[in-house]
């Protein structure tokens, strides 16, 4: 091959490699400016992630703050109407008849119970002779039988002498309302007395009689008001 040949073949090659040469530098300038958005993409997200409202003017952060505010108390608010709704209502205490425990004008909270049993302070919404709601203690549940002996004031379930630490007086004047006992109190239904015996309409009446245990708002628990005196149970503390 003569020396002409030799550099017409060289610079075939060279022209054929060219092309290819230049390819390659465009597809370079493309990753790099791929990176560079990516990097940019990635930059901008972390600043929103730090700072969300960074592009938001005053005004539009105010609103914002102000509807969370709103939600929050909203959301406060549908959370304490269902717990009072579903869980606890708060009732207040009218007349005399849970003296000393309770005093008219106290207020209470009550909470609903699956079972309720003997010493629970219950609020009773079944409907009676004076038309509205009663507090009184449950003294028997279903089944239970009672007897009292109003000379001696002493009340026996099953057979038991009841110790009642609570009660305002320690004496019991029978009534010409009164049921017959011994009485034997019907299964889902509770005998309820008040505090105050004397003074008190309950269970022992026939304007009352056993309540239906799907009457019992619930059980109350404690003392809102007056502030001080929280513990409607303390007696089970002295005993």
């Amino acid at each position: 091959m003569s020396e002409n040949e030799k550099t017409t073949e060289a610079a075939a090659v060279t022209q054929e490699a060219s092309p290819a040469e230049e390819i390659n530098e465009a597809s370079l300038v493309t990753e790099v400016s791929k990176q560079k958005k990516t990097k940019k993409n990635k930059k901008t997200e972390k600043q929103e992630k730090v700072d969300p409202t960074a592009n938001l003017t005053a005004k539009q952060k105010l609103h914002l703050n102000v509807y969370d505010f709103v939600s929050i108390v909203m959301s406060a608010f549908v959370v304490i109407a269902f717990v009072f709704i579903f869980a606890f209502r708060l009732v207040g205490v009218k007349g005399e008849s849970m003296e000393s425990t309770l005093h008219s004008n106290d207020w209470l909270i009550t909470m609903q119970k699956q079972e309720y049993v003997r010493g629970d302070i219950v609020v009773i919404t079944e409907p009676n002779y004076f038309n509205e709601p009663l507090i009184k203690r449950v003294i028997a549940t279903g089944g239970q039988t009672i007897d009292i002996d109003f000379s001696t004031s002493t009340v026996y379930v099953d057979g038991e002498a009841l110790v009642e630490p609570y009660i305002n007086e320690s004496f019991m004047l029978e009534k010409a309302d009164f049921i017959e006992f011994p009485y034997t109190v019907p299964e889902g239904k509770l005998f309820c007395m008040g505090d105050n015996r004397n003074y008190s309409t309950d269970s022992r009446s026939n304007l009352i009689g056993a309540v239906d245990e799907r009457y019992i708002l619930g059980k109350a628990v404690i003392r809102i008001l007056p502030f001080g005196d929280a513990d409607i149970y303390d007696y089970e503390q002295k005993q």
